[in-house]
C-alpha cells in the first residue's frame, strides 16, 4: 500500500513539474535546484552567487526551510526577489509549492531562479521541481562517502560543488576516495572544489554558472 501511495505522490509531482518546466521555458528562465545536507553551505554559496553575478544576470531565489526565515533574511541585502517556502517539518520541496512560488515573481524580468532546497540528500533528489538542472553541494566536513551512499543525487546533478576545502587538513576527508566514487556514479560530471569562507575556487564556478544561465535552452 505504501509503495502505491508513494507512486501516486511522485506521479502527481512529476505532472506539475512538467507544467512548471513548460512555463519557465516559455519565459526563457533557468531554474537551478540546489541540494545538500544541512550545513554544507548552500546559503553561503548563494550569498557568493548573488554578490558575484547579480549585476550580470537577473537572479531570484526560492528559499526552502523547515521552520524559519533565517536563510532568506541573509539574502535580503542583495536586493534580489526572494520567496520563502516553510515546509512545516517536510523534508523537501515539491513542484506544487514551486508552482505557487512562481506566481510571486515577474518571470519576464528574470534569467535564473535558484532554489535552495531543504537540507537533505535523499528526499529532494526524488522530487522533480521542474528545474533546469540539479546542483549537488557537499562539504569536506561531512565525509568523503556521499556520492556512493546517495548516488541518485550525484547521478542526476549537472555539476557537483565540494565546499570547505580550507578545512581539509582538519578532517579525515579522503579526496581520492571521493573522486573515485563520484566518477563511478557520474563520470565526467564537473566538480568545483571551493571554499566559500576563504573565496577559494569561486571564479571558475561563477563563470560556469554564468555560461549555463546565458547559454541555456530550457527543456
Amino acid at each position: 500500500m505504501e509503495i502505491k501511495v508513494m507512486k501516486r505522490v511522485l506521479d502527481r509531482n512529476r505532472d506539475m513539474a512538467e507544467q512548471v518546466r513548460k512555463q519557465l521555458k516559455r519565459k526563457n528562465v533557468s531554474m537551478i535546484n540546489m541540494i545538500s545536507s544541512p550545513g554544507a553551505g548552500k546559503t553561503t554559496l548563494l550569498e557568493k552567487i548573488c554578490g558575484h553575478l547579480a549585476g550580470d544576470i537577473r537572479i531570484a531565489v526560492i528559499e526552502g526551510d523547515v521552520a524559519t526565515d533565517r536563510d532568506a533574511q541573509r539574502l535580503k541585502k542583495y536586493d534580489v526577489p526572494i520567496v520563502l517556502i516553510n515546509t512545516d517539518g517536510g523534508c523537501h520541496l515539491d513542484s506544487n509549492s514551486i508552482d505557487k512560488a512562481l506566481t510571486e515573481f515577474d518571470l519576464d524580468t528574470l534569467d535564473v531562479i535558484f532554489v535552495e532546497n531543504v537540507g537533505n540528500l535523499v528526499c529532494p533528489s526524488h522530487f522533480d521541481l521542474g528545474e533546469t538542472f540539479k546542483l549537488a553541494l557537499v562539504s569536506t566536513t561531512e565525509g568523503d562517502d556521499k556520492p556512493i551512499k546517495y548516488p541518485m543525487l550525484f547521478r542526476e546533478a549537472r555539476a557537483v560543488v565540494l565546499n570547505k576545502t580550507d578545512l581539509l587538513s582538519h578532517t579525515d576527508f579522503d579526496r581520492e576516495i571521493f573522486l573515485a566514487d563520484l566518477k563511478s556514479v557520474n563520470p565526467g560530471v564537473p566538480l568545483f572544489e571551493i571554499s566559500c569562507r576563504k573565496d577559494h575556487g569561486l571564479d571558475e564556478f561563477m563563470e560556469w554558472i554564468r555560461a549555463e544561465v546565458i547559454n541555456h535552452s530550457p527543456v
